[in-house]
C-alpha cells in the first residue's frame, strides 16, 4: 500500500462467497479488472481468503476478499468453512456467487441465512448464464457471466447500492476549531514502531490538519515544557493511554484531556459500550477469564501493552489472581460465555463493521466488553476528566441517561 492510499480499516470491505465451482474467483477477476484470484476448473483451487485493497468505482476504496468453497469436505474443508465464516462476519457487504449450470445448493442456502442472521447487506450473483446448461435465473438473483462480462457492470452498481453509507466521521476535528491547538502525547517506549507512529496518532495528525488546528506532538517528558511554551492553553491534550497517569497529574484540569484509544472507541462506534461495560473491571474475582482481543498481528515485546502491562494492572488494581487469555488480528471466538470480560484494543486496524460485530457479539452473549484506553482511565482514576469532552457518555458514567 502507498503512503497516499486508504489505509484497510477504513475501506469497505467486499467478500465473494459460494460453493466450489461457482466461479467465485473468475467473478472476482471480472468485477476487479484484474487477475486477482487463481482461477482453474479444479474444485477447491481457492483453499484462503485472498484479499486486495484497490479502487473501485463507483466504490470507491475497496477490500475484495476471495473465500474458498463453502460445500468444502474433509477435515482440511471444515476449516477453510470456517475461515469463510470468520471472513463473512468482517465484510460491510457480500456477494453470493451461485453456479447457474448447478442452480441453488445447500451451502447456498446456508449462506443466505447466515448474512441474513447478520443482517448484511448481499447480493445474489447467478454466474454462467452465457452456458447452454444454465438454468433459469432465480427471481431475487442478477444474472452474470464472468467469461463474457455479461451483468458484471450491473452487479458493480447494484454493489454502490447496497454498501452502507457512513456519514463523515472524525476523529477529534470536532473537538477543536481552526487555529485553535491540540497537543498528541505519544510516548516512546520499547513497543513502539521504529521509525513512525501508530496509526491513531497518524489519523490524529492529519485530522488537525484538514480542520485547521494545530498539531503540538511530544512525549509526556515533555509535555510540561510544550505547555509552558503556549501563550494560550491549547483546546484539548490526547495522550496514549499507557501514560494516563503521568499526563493527567501534569495537564490542568480546565484543559480537556482524553486518549487515543476513547476516540478511537468513538469513531468506532463502541465508546458507550465500552463505557458501560468497565464497570466489570471492578467486580472481577479469583478465577474470572478475561479475554484481551487486539486487532493486529504485531511482534509483541516484552513488556506489550496487551499481553503484559493491562494484566499486570489489572491483577494490581483488583487484587485477584485472574485468568487472562488473549487473541489477536482475526482471531475472535464467537463462544464468549466463558468470559466475564472482554477487553478490546481500539481497533484501528480493523473496519467499524468488525468491531461492531465482536462488541454485538459480547453483548449478545451477557458479556461485557471495553477497551484498552477506558480500562486503562478506569483503573488510572482518569475516566471521569477524559469523558467530559463527551456529555452523553458522561452521564452513562455517572448512571444518568
Amino acid at each position: 500500500m502507498s503512503m497516499n492510499s486508504t489505509p484497510s480499516a477504513e475501506r469497505t470491505h467486499i467478500g465473494f462467497f459460494g460453493c466450489r465451482n461457482a466461479g467465485k474467483s473468475s467473478l472476482v477477476n471480472a468485477v476487479t479488472g484484474q487477475a486477482l484470484a487463481i482461477v482453474s476448473d479444479v474444485r477447491g483451487t481457492t483453499t484462503d481468503p485472498v484479499l486486495k485493497a484497490m479502487e473501485l468505482l463507483p466504490l470507491g476504496p475497496v477490500v475484495i476478499i476471495d473465500t474458498p468453497g463453502f460445500d468444502d469436505e474433509g477435515e482440511l474443508g471444515a476449516l477453510r468453512i470456517q475461515r469463510t465464516l470468520d471472513t463473512l462476519n468482517r465484510c460491510d457487504a457480500a456477494v453470493l456467487v451461485v453456479d447457474g449450470e448447478a442452480g441453488l445448493q445447500a451451502g447456498d442456502v446456508r449462506l443466505i441465512q447466515r448474512m441474513k442472521a447478520r443482517k448484511l447487506p448481499f447480493l445474489i450473483a447467478w454466474n454462467k448464464v452465457d452456458s447452454p446448461a444454465a438454468r433459469p435465473v432465480a427471481a431475487d438473483a442478477m444474472p452474470v457471466s464472468a467469461v463474457t462480462g455479461a451483468g458484471v457492470d450491473s452487479l458493480k452498481e447494484a454493489l454502490a447500492r447496497i454498501v452502507p453509507q457512513r456519514g463523515e466521521r472524525k476523529l477529534l476535528a470536532d473537538l477543536v476549531s481552526p487555529g485553535e491547538t491540540a497537543i498528541l502525547v505519544c510516548p516512546i517506549d520499547e513497543s513502539a514502531p521504529k521509525g513512525r507512529i501508530i496509526l491513531p496518532q497518524q489519523q490524529a495528525i492529519r485530522d488537525l490538519l484538514d480542520t485547521g488546528a494545530l498539531a503540538l506532538v511530544c512525549r509526556e517528558t515533555e509535555l510540561q515544557g510544550a505547555l509552558d511554551s503556549l501563550a494560550v492553553p491549547p483546546a484539548l491534550v490526547v495522550t496514549d493511554s499507557q501514560a494516563f497517569r503521568v499526563v493527567s497529574g501534569i495537564v490542568p484540569d480546565e484543559i480537556p484531556l482524553t486518549s487515543f484509544s476513547i476516540l478511537m472507541a468513538r469513531y468506532k462506534g463502541f465508546l458507550e459500550a465500552a463505557v458501560a461495560g468497565v464497570a466489570a473491571v471492578d467486580a472481577l474475582k479469583d478465577g474470572d477469564r478475561v479475554l484481551m482481543a487486539e486487532g493486529c498481528t504485531h511482534h509483541r515485546q516484552c513488556n506489550d501493552i496487551g499481553t503484559v502491562k493491562i494484566p499486570r494492572w489489572l491483577r494490581q488494581h483488583t487484587g485477584a489472581d485472574l485468568a487472562i487469555e488473549t487473541c489477536s488480528g482475526r482471531e475472535f471466538p464467537e463462544d464468549l460465555t466463558p468470559y466475564k470480560l472482554v477487553i478490546h484494543c481500539g481497533g484501528c486496524m480493523l473496519t467499524e463493521t468488525v468491531v461492531q460485530y465482536r462488541m454485538n457479539l459480547a453483548l449478545s452473549q451477557g458479556v461485557p466488553f471495553t477497551n484498552y484506553g477506558t480500562a486503562i482511565a478506569r483503573m488510572t482514576g482518569a475516566l471521569e476528566r477524559s469523558l467530559r469532552l463527551f456529555p452523553r457518555v458522561h452521564a452513562l458514567l455517572e448512571g444518568r441517561t
